[in-house]
């Protein structure tokens, strides 16, 4: 470990409101170093290089290992903590601005999934590597910092694009507005009306090239979706049932344990144990 546990650079002013960089570093941290309970005025994003640590936010704890990043968003309760034997080492990048949030919503984070792994994890962090370096108080060092800025989050989208399902008829255009639409409002009250307007389709040319591309209808790929992640809440936070149900967009409890039930075989009560006897599940 070197000497050096932390380089950091805070910016003290900015003229730039469409995207600012508020603060960027490296860490190696201490045995069991915390950050929080507390919130950001920005976005905060970390890749872990190294170690293990864990990130706590909207009542789910997830545990994260090098090739991890995890997101906090602007007034969020969080806390981070680096592991006791093994502490994470972690590049950083805090931002904000009126364009902060779009580019943000093409990242591969979700609100019920503020972590990812990487795939490629090198080209993520010699990005924010070079944000760091093009630190300085001049106007070139800003705009350099901000392109790097760009970079940065095009690698995330580049990443993102990697999770949609592969579609390559003429019309995959309608299909992956409409995964990216479910991806971003799974957890409201939408229907499939609601998703065809968004991607400016009739409901019948939905259903037609959602099952030419995919293979399942638009609302048994909204299920399936819901119910992956509730998978992922019921693996990895301490929410109720409950509040899983209402955090994937189920805003009844017992119906929910039904569709869970019919898609899983168990209901979400016994997946846990039903998941130690069948990892495939």
């Amino acid at each position: 470990m070197t000497s050096l546990a932390k380089q950091s650079y805070k910016q003290s002013y900015t003229d730039n409101v469409e995207l600012s960089i508020f603060n960027c570093g490296h860490e190696y941290c201490e045995p069991g170093h915390t950050w929080g309970p507390g919130v950001r005025d920005h976005y905060l994003i970390h890749l872990v290089v190294a170690g293990k640590g864990v990130y706590q936010v909207n009542g789910a704890s997830f545990a994260l290992e090098e090739g991890d990043l995890f997101l906090a968003k602007p007034n969020q309760l969080i806390t981070y903590a680096a592991d006791e034997t093994d502490p994470w080492e972690y590049y950083w990048v805090g931002f904000n601005g009126a364009c902060a949030n779009k580019l943000v919503q093409q990242a591969p984070f979700s609100d019920t999934r503020p972590v990812h792994h990487c795939k490629n994890p090198q080209k993520v962090r010699e990005a924010l590597y070079n944000i760091y370096l093009a630190r300085g108080p001049e106007p070139q060092c800003e705009a350099l910092m901000t392109g790097y800025l760009y970079i940065f989050m095009a690698h995330l989208m580049e990443e993102a694009r990697g999770m949609m399902p592969s579609v390559g008829s003429s019309s995959s255009q309608y299909v992956l507005s409409a995964i990216k639409y479910i991806q971003f409002n799974y957890s409201h009250d939408i229907s499939v009306d609601d998703i065809a307007k968004a991607v400016g389709v009739s409901r019948s040319h939905l259903y037609r090239v959602f099952m030419s591309n995919v293979g399942q209808s638009p609302i048994d790929y909204l299920t399936d979706y819901r119910i992956s992640e509730a998978c992922y809440l019921l693996k990895n936070s301490n929410l109720s049932i409950a509040e899983i149900a209402v955090s994937v967009g189920f805003f009844d409890q017992f119906y929910f344990s039904r569709v869970f039930k019919k898609v899983k075989g168990v209901p979400p009560s016994r997946y846990l144990s039903a998941l130690e006897k069948n990892p495939q599940l």
